[in-house]
């Protein structure tokens, strides 16, 4: 028996958390300065309750446009780097990569700012430079995975077919490896997301701006609403890849 249209519309959105999520995100983002002066109970008396640095909306942009640019600098390279270690002229540095790529994960961020800021100096810049370093290892190593895991016997298949080397990794290696690429993008721009908070303490502006200012001057209104913004908006994006992902994951089987 078929559902009503509008119970079959509900249940549709019920199985995809990330329309709530993103609506919840979205709703808190437009109307904090609204929202926050009735939420003066939860502080003590005194406390400021709207941060006024900047508007929330110019916060989200700044914090998705920073993450946005790193991360697409960080999943170039690690699709880069993946593919030339997979290549039979690359194969012999895969170690090398692994290891070099494990060794920029052992730096803490805020080392990482702190030894690009006399370089690169204070802003978005130094904050950009630790998202690339921290993004390009879980983008590598995914796609080194999923192209390691073609079975030989279709690649076999692929050459006697007549693919040229070009063909069988644009037409069979890279559609079969997509799933577990992407596992390895969703990862890495989750992790862009958080990680750019703390580039606030170079000057950067981020959602960690309420954060940092609030945690300087005592105020927990403004921990709580950097920290809410920060923690939905890395959920609503990581639930949204994740349908991503599964689609294609789908198309690979």
């Amino acid at each position: 028996m078929r559902q009503p249209p509008a119970m079959a519309a509900a249940a549709w959105i019920a199985r995809r958390p990330v329309l709530w999520v993103g609506a919840a995100f979205l709703a808190l983002t437009l109307n904090m300065d609204a929202l926050a002066p009735h939420l003066g109970f939860l502080f003590p008396p005194g406390t400021r309750l709207v941060y006024s640095r900047a508007s929330f909306p110019e916060l989200v942009a700044a914090h998705a446009l920073l993450t946005g640019a790193a991360s697409l600098v960080a999943i170039t390279l690690g699709i880069a780097a993946a593919l030339f270690a997979t290549r039979p002229m690359g194969r012999a540095y895969a170690g090398t990569l692994d290891r070099l790529g494990a060794l920029a994960q052992t730096f803490p961020p805020v080392a990482v700012l702190a030894l690009a800021v006399p370089s690169l100096g204070y802003g978005a810049l130094p904050t950009a430079f630790a998202l690339v370093l921290y993004g390009v290892l879980p983008v590598m190593g995914a796609g080194m995975a999923g192209l390691r895991s073609v079975p030989a016997p279709v690649l076999e298949a692929a050459d006697g077919s007549g693919f040229s080397p070009a063909g069988r990794l644009w037409r069979i290696e890279l559609p079969l490896a997509a799933p577990i690429l992407f596992a390895g993008i969703r990862t890495s721009v989750t992790i862009g997301i958080g990680t750019a908070t703390i580039g606030s303490t170079v000057g950067a502006l981020t959602l960690g701006s309420p954060i940092i200012d609030g945690l300087s001057g005592g105020n927990p209104a403004y921990v709580l609403q950097g920290t809410v913004l920060v923690a939905l908006f890395a959920v609503t994006v990581d639930l949204a890849l994740a349908e991503v992902q599964r689609a294609l994951t789908r198309r690979a089987r």
